[in-house]
């Protein structure tokens, strides 16, 4: 019997809203980060000093509540960008500077100011169609801000960028109105926008930098231990150089097909992450649950006994890594998940939709192989997961995950609703739960 759902609630303050006026937390949106309210309750019952790992850290809600917290933590990330940025939220800056970031933002404002009239070659990110995310003047303004900002190094070049880049969302033409970022439509047939572009003058985009960077500022007031950290690297390999952990608590990407790359281009653009779709897409195709650009196209006929490149190719020594035959011998959720892929594949883009949602799985299975050798014998996992449709059929994943948890020997498994998500009547968000018995 499903359990009864109709009171559940939207809980706007257990997602990225909760973190919007909360300090570092609120450097950047990122519309799939849970709130620090949610990090907080899940580690309310670990000691001071306790170990968390965070396998998918995202834009490292868990770290940076960790230390605030007294708790030491290690992280990971496979995206490059999401690693700089939380690493730099992470950091500590001494007074002197906050002093010299500041001075230094005084000189990115006065240089930028002396170009408005002169007619600069300034780089600009190599995004398609950049026109429909600027408009002409915002953008000349955003890549003279952006070349005098490339002038510092260190850790007042990190402040100077986070404030860009709240800059350049916030002057985009962004919205986001959906699940997923999106750019405000276009008038049919034409590159021209159907909507009024920003009126923001040269000077209004440099005064607005002005003030966010003295929003950003304002929030170092508060040190960190620096004990928290998060490295590259894909989750789905081993964490053998990762110390033992008393807690796993992280939020996957969802089996939604939404693209973290995508969400986060015009970031990784500006900044250098990326140069191009193609590297995106191939970034995207390592990500659990990425499928944008040329990473659907690779989903056609996929299976992992033909694709050589399922796997991660980062080796290491230590935890062996399964075959991909192994780990589908060895999925404990198989029927289910064949029946599932049955109907989906009935449905529009099943020939897409399906071999996505099996490599979505294959995934997690291959990440729960590699992440439980490193959880203490008495230790607690906690994976913060949506569940999904695909042309009517439901994508437990909420339940698969438990089950998969089961496969490894926990025990106390329980999976708590927390709130009811916008996007779709039938989906929740969970909170999956899980303890390793201790050893006998």
């Amino acid at each position: 019997m499903l359990p009864d759902r109709s009171q559940t609630q939207q809980r706007a303050d257990l997602t990225f809203r909760g973190n919007v006026h909360s300090g570092r937390h609120g450097w950047l949106r990122l519309t799939t980060a849970y709130s620090l309210t949610l990090a907080r309750e899940r580690m309310a019952h670990l000691a001071p000093g306790s170990s968390v790992l965070e396998p998918f850290a995202g834009s490292g809600t868990t770290p940076l509540v960790a230390e605030e917290m007294g708790l030491h933590c290690q992280a990971r990330e496979i995206n490059p960008f999401l690693v700089w940025f939380t690493n730099a939220k992470l950091d500590y800056y001494s007074p002197q500077t906050r002093s010299e970031a500041q001075q230094a933002a005084s000189q990115v404002l006065s240089q930028a100011s002396a170009c408005e009239k002169a007619d600069i070659p300034f780089w600009t990110p190599p995004i398609h169609h950049i026109e429909r995310w600027w408009d002409p003047v915002t953008l000349k303004a955003l890549a003279a801000l952006k070349s005098f900002i490339n002038i510092h190094s260190g850790q007042v070049r990190n402040l100077l960028d986070v404030a860009f880049c709240r800059v350049m969302m916030g002057t985009s033409n962004v919205v986001f109105n959906h699940q997923s970022m999106s750019l405000k439509k276009l008038e049919a047939d034409t590159d021209q926008p159907a909507f009024e572009l920003p009126a923001n003058t040269y000077q209004d985009v440099l005064t607005r930098f002005q003030l966010e960077f003295g929003e950003v500022v304002t929030t170092l007031a508060e040190p960190l231990r620096l004990t928290a950290s998060v490295h590259q690297g894909d989750s789905k390999t081993p964490f053998d150089a990762f110390e033992p952990a008393d807690m796993v608590l992280t939020s996957p990407p969802y089996c939604n097909r939404m693209s973290y790359i995508r969400e986060l281009r015009p970031y990784m653009y500006w900044l250098g992450f990326l140069t191009s779709g193609e590297q995106a897409s191939d970034l995207d195709w390592k990500s659990t649950g990425g499928t944008w650009g040329k990473a659907s196209t690779r989903l056609r006929g996929w299976s992992p006994s033909i694709s050589p490149d399922y796997q991660s190719d980062d080796s290491q020594d230590g935890t062996p890594v399964p075959t991909p035959a192994e780990l589908e011998a060895s999925l404990p959720i198989a029927s289910e998940l064949a029946a599932a892929l049955e109907n989906i594949e009935k449905g529009k883009s099943g020939d897409i939709l399906a071999p996505y949602v099996h490599k979505y799985f294959l995934d997690m299975w291959q990440h729960f192989l590699m992440i439980d050798p490193v959880l203490k014998a008495g230790g607690d996992m906690c994976y913060v997961i949506g569940n999904s449709t695909f042309s009517g059929t439901e994508v437990p994943t909420h339940r698969w995950y438990a089950q998969m948890m089961e496969a490894l020997g926990y025990t106390n498994i329980h999976i708590d609703t927390l709130r009811k998500r916008n996007s779709n009547k039938a989906l929740y968000e969970f909170a999956v739960c899980a303890h390793k018995p201790s050893a006998a």
